[in-house]
């Protein structure tokens, strides 16, 4: 049966959401009673072949799911469910850094925001926004609707094979290979942590001395700390290899709590002397200044990076590895998505 779950798995991907859980339980019944039906006929079990040819018989699984999406013109019903999900991908790959990066800009760069007006750099941009996105949508319209030119022409989606499709996935699973990577990582950088990062001169040779502010002592216990955690977490997946909601959430505050370490570190003007042969003094100063300054400058990507990694894996894991119509999950990875938001602005 591991090849009805398969094909079960792959409807589900094109499904709309609100109806995944119940069309896919009518169709599991479905293709179970086929199969059970056929097998009391022939009194035996169904080889691998026949069980595959009574798949195929069904349809390809996007074909399938489309028979629950509303009807198309523009783009014929055999593509619709794909073209709206690389629709999907493409408006998200523009529009969320857009949006993301300006925030960034005009929360965490004084500098910027004092010298930018926010309505008038909206009018600026707002003609290319418009234009890039009609462009970006066009393109991909253009593109299905070509596919579907030729699919009526060359029928290239019913040439399908079901043993083809891929395995079924368990969200909750924890490969063990991960787990053992993120504990040789962690083991590693403590390592190093200890021997080279202790002090506040990170560097002294040749002359050359880089020392660091004060405030780096309680970033680096900090950081030594987390980087426990996580040596905590690997050894712990590595002993039990299964999500649950508790470690997910776990590992979410202790990713947000990196997420607005990293966030402060460069805020707080950590760089406090370079001294070289023969640079003067001065001189000397305004690089540190300089570095200083980008370094804070730099904020809004890093914090518009760590949102995007901590949204898309953990958060994404905690709405992955949720039970069927469990509304206490979805609660709880909604307010996730807010402390995201919340961790990076504590970051200022």
């Amino acid at each position: 049966m591991q090849l009805v779950d398969r094909y079960l798995q792959a409807v589900r991907f094109w499904l709309p959401r609100g109806q995944q859980d119940d069309v896919i339980a009518e169709l599991s019944e479905d293709i179970c009673s086929e199969i059970e039906e056929k097998e009391s006929t022939l009194g035996r079990s169904l080889t691998a072949a026949e069980l595959e040819a009574l798949l195929k018989q069904r349809g390809r699984p996007m074909l399938v799911a489309n028979r629950y999406f509303p009807r198309k013109s523009v783009i014929g019903p055999a593509l619709y469910p794909a073209y709206i999900f690389t629709l999907k991908i493409v408006l998200f790959g523009y529009l969320v850094p857009w949006f993301l990066v300006r925030v960034g800009l005009y929360v965490f760069d004084p500098v910027y925001s004092n010298s930018h007006s926010i309505l008038a750099e909206l009018a600026r941009a707002w003609g290319p926004f418009w234009i890039s996105l009609f462009s970006a949508v066009g393109a991909t319209t253009l593109v299905f609707a070509a596919l579907e030119f030729l699919e009526t022409k060359s029928k290239f989606l019913e040439n399908w094979s079901p043993s083809k499709l891929q395995a079924v996935r368990d969200h909750r699973r924890i490969p063990r290979v991960q787990s053992t990577v993120d504990l040789a990582a962690n083991l590693v950088f403590i390592g190093w942590w200890l021997a080279y990062m202790g002090s506040n001169t990170i560097f002294d040779r040749g002359g050359v001395r880089i020392t660091l502010s004060p405030v780096w002592r309680a970033f680096y216990f900090f950081f030594l700390a987390t980087a426990a955690v996580h040596i905590v977490f690997a050894a712990a997946n590595l002993l039990r290899a299964q999500w649950t909601t508790g470690r997910a959430v776990a590992k979410l505050v202790l990713d947000l709590a990196q997420a607005a370490g990293l966030c402060s570190l460069l805020r707080v003007n950590l760089l406090a002397e370079i001294v070289v042969p023969q640079l003067a003094p001065e001189r000397a100063a305004r690089i540190v200044a300089q570095i200083n300054l980008n370094m804070a400058r730099s904020l809004p990507f890093l914090a518009v990076g760590c949102a995007l990694a901590i949204g898309l894996a953990d958060v994404g894991r905690l709405f992955r590895i949720r039970e069927r119509r469990s509304g206490i999950v979805q609660v709880a990875a909604t307010v996730a998505m807010i402390a995201i938001a919340a961790a990076t602005l504590l970051a200022r």
